[in-house]
């Protein structure tokens, strides 16, 4: 019973602190700034750090701010077994229907997609640098947790089903232990005509998937016993148990690659929310904006990272 309570209470600190996890959210906001046209990539690039940075931001919100937790999901299988015909996709069209209490209690992140876009549209057209990489940070996270199929079903953790910990297991243990290894090119980012369709587009993609991944770990789980299911790490100071690495690695062939497809899906996704968050501003020049434009070696260096992404490959940034 220790045992059991010291995994549970583990995945659930690790989940808690992260959703795709930190290693994912870093790369899918910094590989996309590769996708975009070259009237922007002299300010993305320029500001390729602050946007890496950021790109956990709204998860850090959870411990100050007590609305922010529904941004980050969307329930969608409390609607029924036809969700996306159910739930209407204007806000409040679908807040008459169901109440605006049930739509935050049950996920908001197609409309919080919307918002931040509009934000980022907002502050391109005031030509607001800093309000332009906070919107694009932020919208980026949304846009890449909408790609997680555990984030559009109520057994979000598999508590439902005896699976607690597979909301960790697939977004963060594969993608830290697998990620390096990734071809996650996936081509220039493209303009977005409606972009609370295209959440909803997004949204629905990744809910076709829930099933999969809940089913497969459960067959996966049954050949395997707790001894190799399970290894113990150190993290910081603290003892916590984790999926062992062979147990991941035969998750994700099960799952024919299911978390490098969603990651280079959400890569393009959130390089054309800001893409056309751009156009739909009016294209302002953006080199205007750079206050501190990269050195010749940071310049080099970036470069160098790109170059491996076009090539298939992930290159960790020099620091």
């Amino acid at each position: 019973m220790k045992q059991a309570f010291r995994i549970i209470t583990g995945f659930i600190l690790i989940l808690l602190c992260s959703s795709w996890g930190f290693y994912a959210h870093f790369r899918i906001n910094r590989l996309a700034v590769f996708t975009l046209p070259k009237a922007m990539t002299g300010f993305y690039r320029a500001n390729i750090q602050f946007i890496t940075d950021h790109a956990i931001s709204a998860d850090k919100r959870r411990y100050v701010d007590s609305t922010e937790a529904p941004r980050h999901f969307f329930n969608a299988d409390h609607y029924g077994k036809n969700p996306f015909a159910a739930v209407p996709q204007n806000w409040d069209d679908a807040a008459i229907k169901f109440t605006a209490d049930t739509l935050i209690k049950y996920g908001t992140v197609p409309w919080t997609i919307q918002y931040n876009y509009y934000r980022l549209v907002k502050a391109f057209k005031e030509h607001d640098t800093t309000a332009i990489l906070t919107a694009s940070a932020n919208l980026g996270h949304y846009v890449a947790d909408a790609h997680v199929p555990l984030h559009l079903t109520l057994n979000y953790n598999g508590q439902l089903t005896n699976q607690t910990g597979i909301h960790a297991l697939w977004e963060s243990r594969i993608p830290e232990l697998f990620g390096d290894h990734y071809n996650l090119y996936i081509g220039k980012a493209r303009y977005i005509e409606n972009p609370l369709a295209e959440a909803f587009k997004i949204c629905r993609s990744s809910f076709k998937s829930t099933d999969s991944v809940l089913r497969f770990e459960r067959i996966l789980s049954k050949n395997y016993p707790p001894e190799k299911k399970y290894v113990t790490e150190k993290r910081g100071k603290r003892e916590v148990t984790e999926y062992s690495e062979a147990y991941a690695k035969a998750y994700q062939n099960m799952l024919n690659s299911m978390v490098q497809r969603r990651m280079r899906s959400a890569i393009l996704s959130v390089g054309s929310f800001w893409y056309s968050a751009w156009v739909d501003a009016g294209q302002p020049d953006l080199n205007k904006l750079i206050a501190q434009p990269l050195t010749a070696d940071e310049t080099a260096k970036v470069k160098q990272e790109e170059t491996a992404f076009k090539n298939g490959k992930v290159k960790t940034p020099a620091k």
